[in-house]
């Protein structure tokens, strides 16, 4: 049983270790393989980074560049709308002045005449009104003269 028994270890430590070895090639060259991939990930990485990082610039550097056109064409567009309003602004007050002028002459012609004929009326009625007393102090002063000689004063001399 003894060279049985060697046989068999002999048969059992060959498979036992024969897996060990093969084992310790295959972690070996997973290890190798890993350092590979790993590298091979760092790259890629890197150049994604790089061309995301790219990317980025020119898209920011066109926003800046849209920003600014719109930023631009806004201040020309405001200024534009400004000095029409400007210009519109000042055309309505030159209208306005003129017509205020307009109507303050209008209305200075028309106190003046209406105080030239206000003054003419008075004038004729301090006239009339003077005629009035002169004839009824005239009137007044025969009557008074008539009774005074002895006349007899008729009823149409009576005073009004």
């Amino acid at each position: 049983m003894n060279a049985k028994n060697l046989i068999l270890g002999t048969a059992l430590g060959v498979f036992a270790l024969a897996p060990g070895g093969m084992l310790a090639q295959t972690v070996g060259q997973d290890m190798k393989d890993a350092g590979h991939k790993t590298a091979q990930g760092t790259k890629t990485a890197a150049k994604d980074t790089e061309h995301g990082t790219s990317v980025a610039a020119h898209k920011t550097a066109q926003g800046t560049k849209t920003a600014a056109h719109d930023t631009a064409h806004g201040t020309s567009v405001a200024a534009h709308k400004t000095a029409q309003g400007s210009r519109t602004v000042a055309h309505d007050t030159a209208h306005g002045t003129s017509v205020a002028a307009h109507k303050t002459a209008q209305g200075t012609k028309t106190a003046a005449h209406d105080t030239a004929h206000g003054t003419s009326v008075a004038a004729h009625k301090t006239e009339d009104a003077g005629k009035t007393v002169g004839h009824d102090t005239v009137h007044g002063t025969r009557r008074a003269t008539d009774k005074i000689d002895g006349k007899p004063v008729s009823d149409s001399n009576q005073p009004r």
